[in-house]
């Protein structure tokens, strides 16, 4: 029989997949994929069941319904500050995973650069090798996960085609400041490099880091891909709904490359989701407010187990150095931890490019009573 492309050699099974399973496997609480427990808004549910009687179970417009791409511009143009054109910048994509690998395949070619901080969320490196292009890692360095001006500098001048930028930042959780954005904005200037940012985390940012939207900094709006989805702003991972914003010449490029890879997202989804696109300034305020109070709850416990990890400034995830039980491998620990102790979490080394075993990644998008039950948990690590 002919082989299997050699692309498909190149990179694994998601960790963080395998660890829901295993998880699942041993009764563990997962906190290893980021997804909450909680149930979408009432109000966003009733809109899906009315979007169901109402027959829409056909095609939307392949770029996303003009109901949801009104909402989502009026949404965006509020945010962001500027005004954003709901037929001519957006597409709306099967979640924030294909609009990334939208927004790759639009700006590269096979044999192109493209940089990512590292650690990095594991699919970018995937969607690196299946466009064709070539990783290039800056090493984000831990525990405060700060770049090296210099390091960033010898990427972009390697010859990028494009660099990632995932603000807030999965996994490690940093925001990055309007500082150290404007760096990077000016090294994509000098060397011509388009911005591929990931800004699905946008809503989830604790006081005092404020989130700078990148296309927001000066000239970046015309090299800018946003990839973002509405999936963790509302609690419905599940229901796969994404975007990619950028300028009109760049999307309707990335409209046919959408297309073909998945005509559409889910027509009475698309319909729905509509309503919660209109929830108040207020619904934001309180999702952040909730989540740091979250985090709250799972530090107090990590506190009490003694082992060092680095503060969230967004997102809902925390790296936890795991060094003092000497295991060479995280894959390993991270099995133990899920069967023994009975929380589940990602191994660190699915995050960064070169040999690193000293982490696991927590997620604390769960109710109180979940995050309660998994810190008395771990408190059994002290041991």
């Amino acid at each position: 029989m002919p082989r299997t492309s050699r692309r498909t050699a190149v990179f694994t099974e998601s960790l963080i997949r395998e660890m829901s399973r295993v998880a699942a496997r041993h009764g563990a609480i997962n906190l290893a994929q980021g997804f909450p427990d909680w149930d979408p808004p009432v109000e966003l549910v009733a809109a899906g069941k009315e979007a169901m009687d109402a027959h829409r179970h056909q095609y939307a417009v392949t770029w996303g319904s003009p109901e949801l791409r009104g909402a989502l511009g009026a949404k965006l143009t509020r945010f962001l500050g500027t005004p954003v054109d709901a037929e001519r910048e957006l597409v709306v994509t099967c979640g924030a995973t294909e609009a990334m690998m939208v927004a790759m395949m639009t700006v590269c070619d096979p044999g192109d650069r493209v940089g990512l901080f590292s650690p990095f969320y594991e699919n970018y490196r995937a969607d690196a090798i299946l466009t064709g292009a070539e990783p290039v890692l800056v090493p984000l360095h831990p525990p405060h996960y700060r770049f090296d001006p210099d390091e960033l500098r010898r990427a972009f001048e390697s010859g990028l085609k494009a660099f990632v930028l995932c603000n807030p930042s999965n996994p490690c959780g940093r925001v990055f400041t309007r500082e150290e954005l404007s760096a990077i904005a000016a090294l994509a200037d000098e060397h011509d490099v388009w911005v591929l940012t990931d800004e699905v985390y946008e809503h989830i940012v604790f006081p005092p880091h404020r989130h700078t939207y990148f296309c927001t900094l000066p000239g970046m709006a015309g090299r800018t891909l946003m990839c973002s989805s509405l999936s963790k702003t509302f609690s419905i991972t599940g229901w796969r709904l994404g975007y990619v914003h950028a300028a009109p010449d760049v999307i309707a490029q990335a409209r046919k490359v959408h297309d073909f890879l998945t005509v559409g997202a889910a027509a009475p989804l698309q319909h729905a989701v509509v309503t919660a696109l209109n929830f108040p300034a207020s619904y934001y305020d309180g999702l952040s407010a909730e989540y740091a109070a979250s985090r709250d709850v799972l530090l107090g416990y990590l506190d009490r187990t003694g082992l060092s990890y680095t503060r969230p400034e967004g997102a809902y995830f925390v790296m936890l150095d795991i060094s003092p039980f000497g295991y060479a491998s995280d894959v390993e620990f991270a099995h133990w931890m899920t069967r023994e102790i009975g929380v589940a979490p990602v191994p660190g080394s699915s995050f960064f490019a070169g040999p690193e075993n000293r982490y696991v990644r927590l997620n604390f998008a769960k109710r109180p009573a979940t995050l309660h039950a998994a810190g008395e948990r771990l408190l059994r690590l002290r041991r």
